[in-house]
């Protein structure tokens, strides 16, 4: 029903264009940092413990930097990234929109007429669905440069042997499945914590509890839609 209140018509569309534009840098670019940083170190953590594992001679030395790639760019990024996202972004979401909830902004918002799901909610979703799959392809090429840089450095690879793996049995199809993803979990983290701020209900206690049933609830809805995904996309 709130979705339904959030799609409805705009009566005024360039009031919309300004708050999306200010909710992809609110949400999008303020998480940059934060995910180059656990991207460039997670890339590198993965490269090594792959060459430790792959002791073996039987096991070509290409495979820690394919192993690198294929974990990235199909599970670390798309989803570990976006639960990350799901923690600061989620929480910033609901604790926001319960704060205008609780000091009545909501209620002088639909006094004035203006439809208050659709001008506080619509933005943040459509904001988060345009700018995560550039964040996760950010996350992608960082993880892998990260992993080059620390594998060659501590020894674990040589470069030749890093650059064949990201570059062997590619399959162009896998990143649709992981941007098909991240498209969906955007929704999702947006869509829930703007639930769950937008029914907060009581004083500040009630913005906290609101806040971490954002976070566990989109965490939650996440796992659940990686499963989903990953079984209509791989089990064929």
């Amino acid at each position: 029903m709130l979705m339904y209140r959030v799609f409805s018509k705009p009566q005024k569309f360039s009031v919309y264009i300004r708050q999306i534009i200010f909710e992809i840098n609110n949400i999008g670019i303020s998480s940059l940092p934060i995910i180059a940083i656990i991207s460039v170190f997670m890339g590198g953590i993965i490269t090594i413990q792959a060459a430790f594992g792959f002791n073996s001679p039987w096991v070509p030395l290409y495979a820690v930097g394919f192993t690198t790639r294929e974990s990235i760019l199909l599970e670390f990024s798309p989803t570990i990234v976006c639960l990350i996202l799901a923690g600061k972004v989620g929480s910033n979401i609901a604790s926001e929109i319960g704060a205008m909830r609780i000091t009545e902004q909501i209620d002088a918002l639909e006094i004035m007429g203006i439809n208050s799901a659709g001008y506080l909610i619509f933005p943040k979703i459509a904001g988060a669905v345009f700018i995560f799959p550039f964040l996760i392809a950010i996350s992608m090429f960082l993880g892998i440069w990260g992993g080059y840089v620390m594998g060659v450095s501590a020894g674990a690879c040589t470069s030749y042997e890093y650059i064949y793996g990201i570059q062997a049995f590619f399959e162009p199809w896998k990143l649709y499945y992981s941007f098909t993803k991240v498209v969906v979990f955007a929704f999702i983290i947006t869509s829930v914590s703007s639930y769950y701020g937008y029914h907060t209900r009581g004083g500040a206690l009630e913005v906290g509890k609101s806040s971490t049933d954002a976070v566990v609830y989109s965490s939650i809805l996440i796992l659940l839609f990686a499963l989903i995904l990953t079984n209509l996309f791989l089990n064929h």
